[in-house]
């Protein structure tokens, strides 16, 4: 019974010192990224290795990503990120990188944590996010904050590939709407209004029928009356 009691103490002993931790990945996405040749991120260029990405223990802003050394004891840099959404989750993590110009790093453009609809779109530096937009020929989203401390509070725009800046958009619910009503069918439409009802009968024949009709009356009449006298 002594060696039953102390196994159930040992298990559940190792689940708290698990549990936290647990807790904590699912809180922060702690990930482990491994670098394998140069990488560039917001404002740094990461070498290879290996690296510590986390989300910022912030509960007022969920898309600011911190970025540790392999031994999760440095921090390296802060990002800005804004949502990305997937419409197919998978159960491993996935990274998604721009085009950049030749002879530079690969751009560390997304990151989605396993199970998760939506990751994290990292905002570049105006100079950097221009040159990502032109090489990329796309819209690359960009940050105003002038230190890591703004990240909370910072702006987020766009820059297309012409240099041209635009306000971020705002990802909102769609007003519902009631939908146009469908045609009725054939059965149920309002049948066409009578004709109104003519004021005088129609003239269907001709007044000589008439006439002929009252001649053999009265021949008939000449007729009898003639018998009558012989």
């Amino acid at each position: 019974m002594n060696r039953i009691a102390l196994a159930v103490a040992s298990i559940g002993l190792l689940g708290a010192a698990l549990a936290p931790n647990v807790r904590a990945d699912e809180w922060n996405k702690k990930t482990i990224l491994t670098v394998n040749e140069p990488l560039q991120v917001p404002n740094k260029v990461l070498a290879p290795g290996k690296y510590v990405m986390k989300l910022m223990d912030s509960p007022s802003n969920r898309h600011i990503v911190q970025i540790f050394t392999g031994d999760d004891m440095h921090l390296i840099t802060t990002v800005l990120a804004i949502p990305n959404y997937r419409l197919q989750p998978t159960g491993k993590t996935q990274f998604g990188f721009w085009e950049t110009p030749p002879g530079q790093p690969r751009a560390l453009r997304a990151w989605f944590y396993p199970g998760d609809n939506f990751g994290q779109e990292f905002a570049y530096p105006k100079s950097e996010s221009v040159a990502i937009a032109a090489a990329a020929k796309a819209t690359v989203p960009t940050t105003y904050a002038e230190s890591e401390t703004d990240l909370a509070t910072a702006r987020v725009g766009t820059v297309n590939e012409t240099g041209q800046e635009a306000p971020m958009q705002e990802s909102t619910v769609a007003e519902t709407t009631a939908p146009a009503p469908a045609p009725a069918p054939e059965a149920e439409r309002a049948a066409p209004e009578p004709a109104p009802a003519p004021q005088e009968l129609p003239k269907t024949a001709s007044p000589l029928a008439m006439f002929a009709l009252a001649g053999l009356f009265s021949l008939g009449v000449f007729s009898m009356l003639r018998l009558a006298r012989s």
